[in-house]
């Protein structure tokens, strides 16, 4: 069976670098039509011009994903210029460090409106045009540490937490549409979001911390990338409710 997409429509959220930008470049090779929303502009098009750059077709819109305003403008342009969407990665995200006792209200909304109301929001807003179809690939970008716990990172790990119940949950709700819901919970992925994290700053310690792992070395994009192409593929199309772990081995399950 053939992976190719054939010019179906793909919002990715965040994708204006990291793992965004990888998923994006992955698609476009399989021919989905990406629609690249990110609070970042200068980001966005940049990825949106490797795309074409490469063959691909793409479209770079400046959008907040925790705003519904800008949620609806930015999937308004996407279906005036690529038409319906049919496959969504919610990717946007913010991933501070902050010790537990030291998390404030405001830090702590600010991560559950990035994290959990933006992908809400935004697949509120893409669903009808899969229920329409009666086709349709959502692919949630949750976290290892939902797995593991992250001891500087209660907030964020909430966050993503609630994105696994929420996945679940769409899986159960869209399914008769044909529709699957899939999650990807990242380990640590070599982007400029963990690089540019406080505790990543001493030299070699990220370095140091692949070489720990089972498979000896940190992750890339492209490994994400792979994941979510096959996620969106016609042949996961009886996958849904699911995790696929691409961390290197940092959690391993019980069977």
């Amino acid at each position: 069976m053939t992976r190719s997409l054939n010019g179906k429509v793909a919002v990715i959220t965040g994708a204006g670098s990291g793992m965004g930008r990888s998923m994006a470049l992955r698609l476009a090779e399989d021919d989905a039509r990406i629609a690249i929303w990110d609070i970042n502009a200068a980001g966005a098009e940049e990825t949106a011009r490797m795309v074409r750059e490469a063959g691909g077709t793409a479209i770079a819109i400046e959008a907040d994903c925790s705003d519904k305003a800008a949620i609806k403008a930015a999937a308004d342009r996407t279906r005036r210029e690529l038409g319906k969407i049919a496959i969504l990665i919610n990717n946007a995200g913010i991933a501070p460090f902050t010790p537990f006792l030291e998390i404030d209200e405001a830090l702590l909304e600010r991560v559950m409106r990035v994290n959990m109301f933006g992908p809400f929001f935004v697949t509120q807003e893409c669903v009808p045009d899969m229920i329409e179809a009666k086709w349709g690939r959502i692919i949630n970008i949750t976290s290892s540490s939902v797995q593991s716990g992250s001891a500087l990172q209660t907030h964020y790990t909430s966050s993503k937490g609630a994105l696994l119940g929420f996945t679940k949950c769409l899986a159960m709700a869209l399914g008769e549409h044909g529709i699957t819901a899939n999650m990807i919970p990242p380990g640590s992925i070599d982007t400029p979001m963990l690089r540019g994290a406080e505790i990543m700053q001493k030299p070699g310690v990220i370095e140091a911390y692949g070489a720990a792992l089972p498979v000896g070395r940190i992750g890339q994009g492209e490994d994400i990338a792979a994941a979510a192409a096959f996620l969106a593929s016609e042949e996961a199309g009886y996958m849904t409710g699911q995790t696929i772990s691409v961390n290197g081995g940092r959690y391993m399950g019980s069977a």
